[in-house]
């Protein structure tokens, strides 16, 4: 009995071709037909209800400040993170040498 099957043994899988891509009316028909809290169209649906209600650029540039500010606190915050570990490692290295020294005291004053 043979445990190992050569190469040549296996069968190769034909793949079915690729299907054709979808035509703009059944695009459109996909996007009618979600529901109104699938998170791939809300924005979808909120960009159309916008173009239709005819909102200002005044709230295209709100969203779009309000964006990059979460960025800009998002990163200060990282930012803030790492700067806590190295001053929590920075007091744990003084408390260890704090320790040290009052050992060493206690040592000589017996």
């Amino acid at each position: 009995m043979r445990a190992v099957m050569g190469s040549k043994n296996k069968k190769r899988v034909i793949l079915p071709s690729r299907p054709d891509p979808p035509s703009v009316e059944q695009i459109l028909e996909d996007i009618n037909r979600a529901f109104p809290n699938d998170p791939v169209f809300t924005i979808l649906q909120d960009g159309i209800q916008d173009v239709k209600a005819g909102s200002s650029d005044s709230e295209v540039e709100s969203r779009y400040q309000q964006s990059r500010r979460y960025l800009e606190l998002n990163e200060r915050l990282q930012e803030a993170r790492s700067q806590l570990v190295r001053q929590r490692e920075e007091l744990r290295t003084v408390g260890e040498e704090l320790q040290h020294s009052v050992e060493e005291v206690k040592g000589r004053a017996l």
